[in-house]
């Protein structure tokens, strides 16, 4: 299996906290631009598809959207041992994260099926299409996982456009700075006309790409038609 196990009831305790505390404090501290929230639906199923620029994007979207939202991030963030174990575990857990294994095939559908029960429950899901962060600050091709949750979710998507989360926390930088971030929620997109087709690989590459484009929109970016390669892990 590719989710690993996690507690939902701390985590229904730990939310709170960061929410009406920590993100309160980090609001106060950055004071964010946001843009178009009045776009996001108070209520239901909801894909919010950002682009990704920094390790602190996961941080800054549930802290500026009054709803909860969940993402999905890498088990070895729920897997530590000792103290900084515990305090991976919590921290990611009061941020509404999941832990799921990252990879293909099997670990991919897992991902997608986690992400569908959190829909299902009239949730709101965040995502980046890109599937990994962006080293050189321009938006790259989609990856087709979010046209899949869209098209079998039923659940609108809205785009997200993040602007100054790379000079917050730069790749390799260990402490965040404090420099201007402006979050951009875009209008929801509807694509129930493609009801029945999520296993269309043209429709789901469409799909995809409209998304893309209005994130391109919203950010700024120059964009690359080229896949995001994940960074390498440094050698030992």
């Amino acid at each position: 299996m590719a989710i690993v196990t996690w507690n939902a009831e701390r985590m229904a305790l730990l939310y709170p906290v960061m929410k009406h505390v920590v993100a309160r404090a980090a609001r106060l501290v950055y004071r964010p631009v946001v843009d178009g929230l009045e776009n996001i639906p108070t209520d239901g199923p909801v894909i919010l598809a950002a682009n990704h620029l920094s390790f602190i994007d996961s941080v800054v979207i549930p802290m500026v959207v009054p709803r909860r939202v969940s993402f999905l991030a890498k088990a070895e963030y729920f897997t530590g041992t000792g103290v900084k174990g515990s305090l991976s575990r919590r921290f990611f857990s009061s941020l509404g994260h999941v832990p799921v294994h990252r990879g293909k095939g099997r670990d991919a559908r897992a991902a997608l099926d986690t992400a569908a029960e959190i829909l299902a429950r009239g949730d709101a899901f965040a995502i980046y299409p890109e599937g990994t962060r962006s080293l050189d600050g321009m938006l790259h091709r989609g990856r087709t996982g979010v046209a899949r949750m869209a098209l079998e979710s039923g659940a609108p998507v809205i785009p997200v456009g993040i602007i100054g989360t790379d000079k917050v926390q730069p790749v390799g930088s260990r402490f965040p700075k404090i420099v201007p971030v402006t979050v951009r929620f875009g209008e929801p997109l509807d694509f129930s006309r493609y009801d029945g087709m999520q296993d269309s690989l043209p429709v789901l590459r469409s799909v995809t790409d409209e998304i893309i484009y209005r994130i391109l929109d919203l950010s700024g970016q120059e964009y690359v038609d080229a896949y995001q390669k994940a960074p390498v892990p440094a050698a030992a």
